[in-house]
């Protein structure tokens, strides 16, 4: 007969882990499925004529877009149509933004022959409009001002009848540097608010909202007769009311153009999408920012700074609009 044991001790009890709580903390978080896009967002893969004609003139020159480096929706129609945004100062950025795919790092030295080759891009390709950004140079005393000047100046020494428009970064509030972008006599100036100000820590961590609203106010300063431009991102969790209010700031300082474009998350370690805004939306949203003065918004699940710049310019003349400061 076997030996009789006493039962067991019962096992201590451990309460059920929360769900938010992680085994170790310092492991990288896997990062949430990203939700289907809806059908207005579907573009063709990119792979026309003339876009794989512009993508060896920007190889055998040795240049950057942006349209490649931010992976931009649009690069398919507009590189068809010969159209690109030309993205100074080299491809490496010193910031590192919640939205943006453009690498981050310490970047290589500065190319200065950058601004001729550009220029006669501009000129091979016969261009009306051209667009000119950069990647954020913090490294550099003026952010990269001189190169933005020189760029524009030897495109309208090729190209006289060629209209340049600049997205420069905030140039940490150098505002010597912006004097320099300005006497280079852009027919343009745009800078991205891109974000409500709540946003900005998380979207932009060392942006500084009033800094930009400053820019902007002084490029008008600087050149009444010339245009002013910023845009925004929509879908990271803003509200149609601080929509609104940075609407009214744009006006305030003088802005003229508005973009107003739906957020792509680029990779699985950039910001999610807080939800896809409609069509209708932006159409309505359109409406109130015409309605609060600006000369021309542009406004669409696609749309981003530089889509379909040269027809906002030829809007703005047709208008007569752009010519000098407006009241707010």
């Amino acid at each position: 007969m076997s030996e009789s044991r006493p039962p067991a001790a019962p096992l201590p009890f451990y309460p059920a882990r929360p769900p938010a709580a992680r085994l170790n903390p310092t492991l990288p978080v896997p990062p949430a499925p990203r939700p289907p896009r809806p059908d207005w967002l579907k573009v063709r893969f990119p792979g026309g004529p003339n876009y794989l004609r512009l993508r060896r003139l920007m190889r055998d020159l040795a240049l950057h877009t942006v349209c490649e480096e931010a992976r931009c929706p649009n690069i398919g129609e507009c590189w068809e149509q010969g159209t690109a945004t030309f993205l100074l100062l080299g491809d490496i950025c010193t910031r590192a933004c919640g939205f943006c795919a453009i690498t981050t790092g310490r970047p290589r030295g500065l190319d200065r022959e950058e601004p001729e080759r550009v220029a006669r891009a501009v000129q091979y390709l016969g261009l009306r409009h051209a667009v000119l950004t950069s990647v954020t140079r913090d490294d550099l005393p003026d952010g990269g001002a001189a190169i933005f000047a020189e760029t524009i100046e030897r495109i309208h020494a090729l190209l006289p009848d060629c209209s340049v428009e600049v997205l420069i970064p905030d140039l940490l509030g150098n505002w010597a540097a912006l004097e320099t972008i300005m006497r280079a006599r852009p027919e343009i100036l745009n800078h991205n608010t891109e974000t409500v100000p709540r946003l900005y820590p998380r979207v932009r961590p060392k942006a500084r909202y009033e800094r930009s609203l400053e820019l902007l106010e002084r490029a008008k300063l600087l050149a009444p007769d010339r245009p002013t431009k910023s845009g925004l991102m929509l879908g990271l969790g803003e509200t149609h009311d601080e929509l609104r209010e940075v609407f009214a700031d744009l006006r305030a300082v003088g802005c003229d153009i508005l973009t107003l474009g739906q957020y792509l998350q680029p990779t699985p370690r950039h910001l999610p999408v807080a939800r896809y805004v409609p069509p209708e939306e932006f159409a309505a949203l359109r409406a109130e920012a015409l309605a609060m003065g600006f000369a021309h918004v542009e406004a669409g699940p696609l749309v981003r700074s530089s889509y379909h710049a040269r027809e906002q310019v030829e809007a703005l003349a047709a208008r007569g609009s752009g010519a000098g400061p407006h009241e707010a």
